[in-house]
């Protein structure tokens, strides 16, 4: 018997995973993390999501990430992972040539 019949059989669920929350408050603006709530799936992740974060109709769109799907950079990292793009000079417009069917503004 493995694990999760041995779980199944006493009555317990499996560990729901952890989602991450965003929510757009008005279109135009951007979706801002509001927190993190477990679920069984992402229908039900997003069905809670507007119960839990969303009141009087204060939410124009929801998204629900599985936290184990996101890769992000930590602040402590800011100057190593930023920094190395001011000295590539390719990445400024001036290092390349205009063509002359362009027309200049």
């Amino acid at each position: 018997m493995s694990a999760e019949d041995a779980t199944a059989s006493r009555g317990a669920r499996p560990e729901w995973p952890l989602f991450e929350v965003f929510v757009r408050g008005k279109r135009g603006l951007n979706h801002v993390h509001v927190g993190s709530l477990h679920a069984p799936d992402e229908e039900m992740a997003l069905h809670n999501a507007r119960n839990l974060y969303t009141r009087r109709n204060e939410g124009v769109s929801i998204w629900v990430v599985r936290a184990e799907a996101i890769t992000a950079s930590s602040p402590d990292e800011k100057d190593p992972f930023f920094a190395p793009s001011a000295d590539k000079v390719y990445r400024h417009p001036t290092f390349y040539p205009i063509p002359e069917d362009v027309p200049h503004i």
